[in-house]
């Protein structure tokens, strides 16, 4: 593929740098798999590849199910982090929420530890799905404990739930207003689709329910992301860097969907989630706490330190991201086959960016 391919841009979004050639990509690069302190996602580990562009390093981390034409747009992010560099921030540090996994409501506070002091905002994980893909039993009376287990524990910090898109339309309805009295900030993409994220949010408004909805897959998981705020289906967008397709892309997104935004993480590395910070410190506004605290959950990662929060603060890397360590990068770097998957991965997605040309 020759090196001028220019990276097709999403809607309302500016176009990003050539395309390396797939060589040119997998030179530096770096398999990693991270151990996690609880099960996320169904996981305890997190693989990632790590790139090294000229302008700093990369990752590419589209999780396992994903596809060569959903991975595509977590490559673009990646070229735009190592082969242009981020555009320059507004702001120095940004305000982050602390994620409390599907766990246990006795082992909520264990988890809330590992977020220090100053936490301001939580987001609960619900509707938590077992390997057959179905609501795991017991659920619904568990999401409540968890839920009023942080409440209990932190009484004054912004408070919200994501189902992953978990519940069907009338366990929603029936969990978010059984909720209404702790207070929630919003409900993260409760149900998937944009018309069944519509109809919950209208049928709450009808029951006096005021949590607001929140729109994530049905952003970067549809053809069309500003198609939620042509639906009217949801009060704000998450937006994340890799699934979107890079910084810049991500923000004309939000000014093109005309709604609030939180800036959210894809469980990445340090790397990652300074790619998450870039974009949360060049939005002109940025109402809400950011999810990008999820480095917490890793027992090891690859820099030095982490990228994580502070005082419930996270600090802005400027236009490219942090160097990881050279000890902990060893350390963390996946076998042989890892890196022989990754690439096929490359592979696919630079398939995909280049036939758009």
């Amino acid at each position: 593929m020759s090196a001028d391919t220019v990276l097709p841009p999403l809607p309302g979004a500016p176009a990003g740098p050539s395309l390396p050639s797939v060589e040119e990509l997998l030179e530096h690069a770096v398999a990693v798999s991270l151990p996690m302190t609880v099960r996320f996602r169904g996981t305890t580990r997190r693989e990632a590849l790590l790139l090294r562009g000229p302008a700093g390093w990369a990752e590419f981390s589209p999780f396992p199910e994903y596809g060569d034409e959903e991975s595509s747009r977590w490559l673009a992010a990646a070229v735009e982090a190592g082969w242009q560099g981020w555009p320059e921030p507004v702001r120095d540090a940004v305000p982050v929420n602390a994620t409390v996994p599907a766990v246990a409501a006795e082992d909520v506070e264990r988890v809330l530890a590992k977020y220090g002091d100053g936490i301001t905002a939580v987001k609960v994980k619900v509707a938590e799905h077992g390997p057959d893909g179905r609501l795991v039993a017991g659920s619904r009376e568990e999401d409540l404990a968890r839920v009023r287990r942080v409440r209990e524990l932190l009484p004054q910090a912004a408070l919200r739930v994501d189902a992953n898109m978990g519940w069907t339309h009338e366990q929603a309805v029936d969990v978010l207003t059984e909720l209404e009295d702790v207070g929630l900030e919003y409900a993260e993409q409760p149900v998937p689709g944009i018309e069944p994220l519509a109809a919950v949010r209208r049928e709450l408004r009808e029951r006096g329910v005021p949590t607001r909805i929140a729109a994530d897959e049905a952003v970067r998981k549809e053809a069309d992301p500003l198609a939620v705020a042509q639906a009217d289906a949801a009060d704000l967008i998450v937006v994340k860097v890799q699934p979107l397709g890079g910084v810049r892309r991500a923000a004309a997104i939000v000014e093109a969907a005309g709604l609030d935004a939180v800036v959210s993480s894809a469980l990445d590395t340090s790397v990652g989630l300074a790619g998450s910070a870039a974009l949360a410190a060049h939005l002109p506004r940025l109402p809400f706490a950011c999810g990008l605290g999820t480095g917490a959950l890793f027992s090891r990662d690859v820099c030095d330190p982490a990228w994580t929060p502070s005082g419930g603060m996270l600090p802005v890397p400027g236009v490219s991201a942090p160097e990881p360590d050279p000890a902990l990068l060893e350390a963390v770097r996946a076998d042989a086959a890892s890196h022989d998957r990754w690439a096929r991965r490359v592979h696919g997605a630079h398939a995909v960016l280049a036939a758009q040309h």
